[in-house]
């Protein structure tokens, strides 16, 4: 069985020359003044560099929230997914509830969701 490819590795990919230099194009097309007469450029420039470890962009949901990830076994994944429907819950929710057993299993306070 492969693996489905995730968009998550291109983020750290050079793109070709030619998508750079489009982008490049349309972005500084859209650059101009605000209202204010403040550079739009600038704003630009200040919110680069504001991904990565602890950002704050992104969906709402995931906000105040930490990924955790693991590797299993095809069998593992899939018993663990069709768990979740036949539940009607979402494999979330399921990790959740795994992790704080095992938080109450070595005398840790559970955490919640």
């Amino acid at each position: 069985m492969s693996r489905k490819p995730s968009f998550a590795n291109l983020r750290d990919r050079t793109p070709p020359a030619s998508i750079a230099a489009s982008v490049a194009t349309a972005t500084s097309s859209h650059i101009g003044q605000t209202s204010g007469g403040e550079s739009t450029n600038a704003q630009a420039q200040n919110n680069q560099g504001t991904g990565g470890q602890g950002a704050t962009t992104g969906p709402a949901s995931r906000q105040g929230r930490k990924q955790i990830a693991g590797f299993f076994s095809p069998e593992m994944s899939f018993a663990m997914h069709t768990l979740a429907r036949r539940q009607g819950r979402s494999l979330q929710a399921l990790m959740a509830e795994a992790f704080n057993d095992v938080l109450r299993k070595h005398g840790e306070s559970p955490i919640g969701d």
